[in-house]
């Protein structure tokens, strides 16, 4: 393909119409010598347009996501193309347009996790020597580089290797960036009055406040701590800078001046909350210009983030008990509430915009807290950071404000509604203690209010009044509910959820979405006894009515991208199939038609993660609760839309949609293995499903359940080798090593010894490499795992002799070496319970049924039973089995083309010994049936073979006479 071509084909992906067959022409492309030297090609060449070059950018970095290194860290590269990336990538970056810049940045940050800084020693250099003293748009361009390669110390943890690179970069970044901010400043007061050339030296100034903080986020620069002094002059001269020529018109967007502040006050925050000895005696001036900053700047959408950043630095200098004291007095305190809290917890004439316009980004915003930059959250904050150091002041002169505005609005509750909506949430913020977490809300409260009495005189008549209530209010009564929902008792919530549940009839978008939330919150809420607050013989008679009612929401606008915009609807249908449980069965036909509505109509648009997540988690717990008593229905009425998934390569479904298929098999364990599943085999045994990472987990699970179901299916038609060849590839990579154990534990699971004889020497031929050439502790692990799992299985005509045989032909006398080197010393550091239950039955069954080892391996046998009594010290117990499904924080999730584990359908861990319960008994019980069963060998065996370890042979009669 020619670059013309390839440019067009670049361009074509971007295009929905045209994505899927340009996709395919550029996989065959890459495969090619130098192709990622071509998109660097067409990313710096002008004779494209700016969507191709966008284009190749994008691919550029994806391709290096993929393609840069492998599990070991080994270029999958060419190394002269390696080179020229290096070589190239930094001049490109620095003189491409900016939204290209971003991209290439990232593939910076890829190649730098990789390679930077021991591979890539020569980049800060380089970097270094590119910067000049007074040309902006190169110098932006080596501090994005920067920023790209730096910003990825922000989330890491302290170590020797991460503090080696910072000091090799600051050896050689510090004293320059130091001296171009002295540089920028004099630029910027030489050219106050040019905007042309003001405005780049302000994006230079705006890039090194991010650079300041990447390179201060770990450790305090000695190179700074020398400067602090010019640094924290600096940083206030720009903190109250103003220049008429650097102002915006746009009400809602962020101008220069707002972003340089903003980047200050992180840097001020950091500095303040870990620096405080270095720092502690700059602090001054900023509280005062934050104090002037807070109280003089607009209510415009695009000074939120200002002010956030300068709420959140108060709240972290008022930490320092110095700084705090100076709010200590009802008059200060009743300033700060007056000047500073109430104008950024009272409702905007933007926030109504947003309630009416985009409700759904309203709702983000406001319930979730997931931003935290926006004014109320970050008022709340400081708020509550000065209730935790005076609460009895702080709520002394909040509950005045409250009051008043109250009174405002009783005043005149048509007019004075907004002064409703402030009270209510000025007096959650100081009735709440700690963190609202998600599954309690707010679990403690300030004891010097009661949450119970104002919500009965102030919020509950938003909840039940009929009419003349303003959304707004009804939607803050459903949130008080909502934050205290454990503060409130059952019998309290008896009365309380219907009024909720009713809300879900509003015709007004943002209500019903609350009342959404709320529901399914309550719905998972238990008490201290792990009982749910709301009984489910509560909710069943209302279950059929309350889930149309909820599809219809969700289907209400038919077009995909709004279908799946409020994920809390979703997860609303999810929670109440999760409490319905069977009692689903009667309304399957009903639920399921819904459930292949949305998926069809979703299908082509994958566009809300959350939505799509909570989708087939209901999904999922539909299929858990109805499938097992209607399997064939449900395989019937399914199939086609999942197949639909595959064959259209939906790569953000497919992980659901295998989780899902296991899931249906596993309803029916007895059954055969379908047309519908024997169809499929074929395609998920192909290399293409497996090579991406988040199908393997899910696709071991089908696998394994398709085995279940249809061993003899795979063995008749040959498909074993290629389930064997897919083992081989998952124990051959560290990442998926677990995944080819579980698949290994099936296939020995499900097949007789005589097929598994077949291939046993070489499966063990590959364990065995593993294990001399690139052990990992989870491989040992896993690998004494399955030793035991196949050493206490001889009742399948497997045990302890029978691997011994395969592990011989591998090479003669290895198993003696592996069993003393590796089995028996890691068997003791096995941890899980199940995994200790398992060796404790295998090697028990190798001291009472092994030829082997009453035989040939005679010290064998005494090692192994000092072995199990060691094991027996710390006896392994079970745990009973709980089918509760545990909740699943989508925000502590990766979300993207990737596995994600369905918590509805979550595979139970499997003992396959479930009538060993009392684990010692049993060995004892087994030691005797045997000795009694061999005409007394066991008793002497253990008397000869103990004999060197007098208190392994008392410990071993104690089981046996027990």
């Amino acid at each position: 393909m020619d670059m013309q071509r390839l440019a067009s084909a670049l361009e074509a992906s971007l295009d929905p119409a045209q994505n899927k067959q340009a996709e395919t022409a550029l996989l065959q492309e890459q495969r090619k010598r130098g192709f990622s030297l071509q998109l660097l090609q067409i990313v710096a060449s002008d004779t494209y347009g700016p969507t191709a070059r966008l284009a190749s950018a994008l691919y550029f970095k994806n391709f290096i996501r993929r393609s840069w290194t492998n599990e070991a860290g080994n270029y999958k590269l060419p190394s002269d193309e390696v080179a020229s990336i290096k070589r190239e990538l930094i001049g490109l970056m620095i003189n491409v347009p900016s939204n290209i810049q971003y991209q290439l940045g990232d593939a910076v940050g890829v190649i730098a996790d990789s390679d930077f800084w021991r591979r890539w020693d020569t980049l800060v250099d380089d970097l270094v020597s590119r910067l000049t003293p007074d040309n902006a748009r190169i110098n932006n361009g080596v501090l994005q580089v920067a920023h790209s390669i730096f910003k990825r110390w922000r989330p890491l943890y302290r170590s020797d290797e991460l503090y080696t690179e910072i000091n090799h970069v600051l050896s050689n970044f510090g004293e320059p960036f130091v001296q171009l901010l002295g540089n920028t400043d004099q630029l910027i007061e030489q050219n106050w009055n040019n905007k042309p050339v003001l405005s780049p030296y302000i994006s230079t100034l705006n890039l090194m406040m991010k650079l300041l903080y990447d390179l201060s986020v770990q450790d305090l620069p000695p190179i700074f701590e020398d400067n602090m002094a010019s640094i924290t002059s600096l940083l206030h001269k720009y903190l109250v800078y103003d220049n008429p020529l650097l102002h915006t018109d746009a009400d809602s967007e962020a101008g220069p001046l707002e972003m340089v502040k903003s980047g200050i006050f992180e840097v001020l925050i950091l500095y303040s909350q870990k620096y405080e000895d270095a720092f502690g005696p700059f602090v001054e001036q900023f509280v005062g210009s934050s104090w002037n900053l807070l109280t003089t700047t607009g209510l415009d959408t695009k000074n939120d983030v200002l002010v956030s950043k300068a709420l959140q630095f108060l709240t972290s200098v008022t930490r320092m008990p110095q700084h705090a004291q100076a709010f200590n007095n009802d008059e200060t305190m009743s300033q700060v509430i007056e000047r500073v809290v109430l104008p950024n917890l009272s409702l905007r004439e933007s926030d109504l915009e947003l309630f009416e316009d985009e409700p759904i980004e309203f709702i983000r915003r406001d319930l979730e807290g997931s931003d935290s930059d926006t004014r109320r959250r970050a008022a709340t904050d400081f708020l509550q950071r000065l209730l935790s150091q005076s609460q009895k002041l702080v709520t002394a002169v909040v509950l005045r404000y409250v009051n008043q505005y109250l009174s405002e609005f009783s005043r005149n509750p048509t007019a004075n509604w907004k002064s409703k909506d402030t009270a209510v949430y000025l007096y959650s913020a100081i009735a709440a203690k700690g963190a609202i977490t998600a599954s309690q809300g707010v679990k403690s409260v300030n004891e010097l209010v009661n949450i119970l009495d104002f919500f009965k005189a102030n919020v509950a008549g938003d909840l039940v009044s009929e009419s003349n209530v303003e959304p707004i209010l009804r939607v803050d009564a459903i949130k008080y509910l909502y934050v205290f929902r454990s503060q409130i008792t059952r019998d309290q919530w008896r009365d309380a959820f219907p009024l909720v549940v009713k809300h879900l009839g509003s015709s007004d978008y943002v209500i019903y979405s609350y009342a959404a939330i709320a529901v399914e919150r309550v719905l998972a809420l238990t008490d201290a006894t792990k009982q749910p607050v709301i009984s489910p013989t509560d909710v069943k008679p209302l279950s059929a009515q309350l889930l149309q009612h909820l599809f219809q929401l969700i289907e209400r606008n038919p077009e995909s991208a709004k279908l799946q915009e409020n994920e809390f609807l979703m997860r609303c249908v999810m929670r109440v199939l999760i409490v319905l449980r069977d009692d689903v069965i009667p309304i399957t036909d009903n639920v399921l038609s819904h459930f292949i509505k949305i998926t069809t109509i979703i299908s082509p648009n994958p566009a809300n993660p959350r939505f799509y997540y909570y989708h087939f988690e209901a999904l999922g717990a539909f299929i858990r609760f109805a499938a097992p008593s209607q399997p064939e229905k449900i395989e019937n009425s399914l199939y086609p839309v999942f197949v639909n998934v595959l064959q259209n390569e939906i790569q953000e479904f497919i992980p659901y949609v295998f989780q899902l298929f296991a899931a249906l098999l596993e309803a029916n364990p007895s059954g055969s293995l379908t047309s519908y599943y024997t169809q499929i085999t074929q395609p998920i045994l192909s290399p293409d499903f497996w090579s991406s990472r988040g199908n393997i987990p899910a696709l071991v699970r089908l696998l394994s359940s398709m085995m279940a179901r249809g061993a003899s299916y795979i063995a008749e038609s040959r498909q074993l080798e290629a389930v064997l060849g897919i083992f081989q590839s998952l124990i051959t990579s560290k990442a998926n090593e677990i995944y080819g154990f579980e698949l290994l534990e099936s296939i020995v699971t499900n097949f007789p010894a005589s097929i598994l004889d077949t291939y046993f020497a070489t499966v063990l031929q590959l364990l065995f490499t593993r294990l001399q050439n690139s052990k990992t502790e989870t491989f040992s692990s896993r690998f004494v795992r399955f030793y035991h799992f196949v050493s206490a299985r001889i009742e399948s005509g497997l045990g302890a002799d029978w691997f011994i045989k395969h592990a011989n032909q591998v090479q003669d006398g290895v198993y003696v070496q592996l069993y003393l080197g590796i089995i028996l010393p890691d068997t003791q550091k096995l941890a899980r319970p199940l995994d200790r239950k398992i060796a404790v039955i295998s090697l028990t069954k190798t001291l009472t049924e092994s030829s082997a080892f009453a035989e040939k391996y005679k010290k064998g046998w005494g090692f192994t039973c000092e072995a199990l009594l060691k094991l027996l010290e710390n006896s392994p117990v079970i745990a009973s089995t709980d089918d509760s499904i545990v909740d699943q924080d989508v925000d502590d999730m990766s979300f993207g083309v990737g596995f994600t584990q369905l918590q509805t359908i979550r595979r139970p861990t499997r003992d396959l010994w479930p009538e060993v319960t009392d684990v010692k008994s049993w060995v004892g019980k087994t030691l005797r049936d045997a000795n009694a069963r061999q005409g007394g060998k066991i008793k002497s065996f253990a008397e000869e073979r103990l004999a060197q370890s007098p208190e392994a042979l008392h410990v071993l009669a104690m089981y046996m006479s027990k």
